[in-house]
């Protein structure tokens, strides 16, 4: 298998010597994209692309952010013709000697698109900061309903490899460019009825401090994630195809609404007049609610497992 690793840098001379020195040497190219960098990550590049004729330097003349730096390095690699395209920070916060790892469920045929898991390591996870770790948690459980892979966690981990003909099914044009890009891949990838899948790791950190604040995390993600959550629904269980989870998903949201709306429309009616409530008036709309919730729940237990598999 051709295989080429791409590596989006913004601002990395001081880690991306030691990240190109560590690349296997069975990588046939290394392309690497200098995302509008200020500092002396060009040059360092161009001096390693004399002695290693593996790398393909391409430079943005304005800053485009991660997901645009990944969306050049991947269209260069289908140029190439790799058929496995590999992705790795230039910040030196990942482990090339899990390439193998990665690689090896779709050397095997089991995946289509892999991914790194740092969450199996549990002595990272103790030095973890609480709200972090609770923060994790929360977004790892947003994407999965957004993108439909429950099978999968840690999954803003950056350390991919996704084979060419998902790629090649992917538009890029929906692909987000800056912070939300390893997202909005895992959401396309299930549009592609890709297989994912995680491979432990062991997380590595360095000096570097992370260009994604929470407040960014915590107000641009969930309304992202929300609405990818909806179209993905509305696609899969009402487009693309209609089974039990789309009646399960019909009846069980109309009782849970008519439930509420008619409880809450009583509830004000007989507060206001400082009436006690009839008890059938209790207990149609409790009814509701409750076969509403359960039946949406079904919807959901039906969508967990209905993930791509094969």
């Amino acid at each position: 298998m051709t295989k080429a690793i791409v590596i989006p840098c913004f601002n990395v001379a001081r880690h991306i010597e030691q990240v190109i020195h560590a690349i296997p040497g069975d990588i046939n190219w290394i392309i690497a994209v200098n995302d509008a960098s200020t500092d002396e990550t060009e040059s360092i590049i161009l001096r390693l692309a004399e002695k290693d004729k593996r790398i393909v330097y391409l430079r943005h003349a304005k800053n485009q952010g991660v997901g645009g730096a990944m969306i050049t390095g991947y269209q260069e690699g289908l140029k190439l013709n790799a058929e496995i395209l590999i992705k790795i920070d230039g910040d030196g916060q990942m482990d090339t000697s899990y390439i193998t790892s990665l690689l090896k469920p779709i050397v095997d045929g089991k995946a289509d698109f892999t991914k790194g898991n740092r969450f199996r390591d549990l002595i990272a996870l103790r030095k973890m900061p609480l709200t972090r770790r609770i923060g994790n948690l929360g977004l790892s459980f947003l994407i999965k309903a957004a993108s439909g892979y429950w099978n999968i966690f840690d999954p803003a981990n950056g350390f991919t490899i996704i084979h060419h003909e998902v790629l090649r099914n992917i538009n890029f044009n929906k692909i987000h460019k800056r912070y939300f890009f390893e997202t909005s891949m895992l959401i396309e990838a299930y549009y592609a009825n890709a297989v994912v899948q995680d491979v432990p790791m062991k997380a590595k950190y360095g000096e570097e401090t992370s260009g994604l604040s929470v407040m960014r995390t915590f107000f641009e993600f969930p309304p992202k994630l929300f609405f990818a959550f909806i179209k993905r629904i509305a696609l899969k269980y009402f487009l693309f195809d209609f089974n039990i989870a789309s009646l399960y998903i019909l009846f069980g949201g109309f009782l849970f609404i008519s439930g509420a709306v008619y409880g809450g429309i009583k509830f004000v009616k007989y507060a206001s007049s400082n009436i006690v409530a009839p008890t059938g008036t209790v207990v149609i709309p409790t009814l509701l609610i409750i076969l509403g919730f359960q039946l949406l729940l079904s919807a959901i237990s039906y969508d967990m497992t209905n993930y791509p598999k094969k």
